[in-house]
């Protein structure tokens, strides 16, 4: 089955997109949707970086632009627009409703004869995380909450240590699933090459923490010597 992979440019994306290809769907395009300033709608990041990875993984990105208030309007428009170049489904990150939006996703898509496939869905987020890590990928910590995470997480890796430390917290869901935190996935398995992150600068805005990558370089991946 030809698909597409709604893109954010965090950690459930590139671990959905990845299972979904070792369940042998070809995931033709990432759709990402953009501010009309040109910054990710999910996590505030520049559009740039996003591209950046569409080229790592070597995955055609397409970038929808919208706005909040237009958002269900430009979502279904995306979705219409990726049948009309062949896909015949969407793969989401989603590991369970969140408040709100509950079967929002499958609605859209059964109204567009889209087949959602969410390959996460059901997982404890946990062992969402805990897959993430241990299958290789690699990503900084680019959004918090201002409220229950500080300014020094940013920046930090996703790794075990990173895990630990935020079960110790209490209160926060292990994967930011209602917006504690997000990431920036820069490599892993389905990287043909990695992201480095060169400047950046923190700032606080309207409750949230950002690292503001404002520098950043595709490089090749150093090859593993036996």
């Amino acid at each position: 089955m030809r698909v597409a992979a709604s893109w954010s440019g965090g950690k459930e994306s590139a671990l959905a997109c990845y299972r979904a290809v070792l369940d042998d769907l070809e995931v033709s395009y990432l759709l990402n949707f953009v501010s009309n300033e040109g910054r990710c709608m999910s996590h505030g990041l520049n559009a740039e970086l996003i591209a950046a990875q569409s080229q790592a993984i070597g995955i055609p990105l397409v970038q929808w632009k919208t706005s909040w208030p237009s958002y269900g309007e430009g979502f279904k428009a995306a979705l219409r627009r990726m049948k009309e170049m062949g896909v015949e489904g969407m793969v989401f990150g989603d590991i369970h409703e969140i408040p709100g939006h509950e079967g929002w996703v499958d609605s859209v898509c059964n109204e567009l004869d889209l087949a959602p496939i969410k390959p996460l869905w059901g997982h404890e987020p946990r062992q969402v995380l805990s897959d993430f890590i241990n299958k290789g990928f690699e990503a900084t910590v680019i959004k918090v909450k201002a409220d229950l995470l500080s300014e020094e997480w940013l920046g930090r890796k996703v790794d075990k240590s990173f895990v630990n430390d935020l079960m110790k917290l209490g209160g926060v869901d292990p994967c930011g699933e209602l917006g504690e935190y997000h990431t920036y996935v820069t490599d892993g398995p389905s990287f043909k090459r990695r992201i480095e992150i060169l400047e950046s600068e923190k700032i606080l805005r309207n409750g949230y923490w950002y690292l503001d990558i404002t520098k950043n370089e595709v490089v090749g991946k150093e090859v593993q010597l036996r």
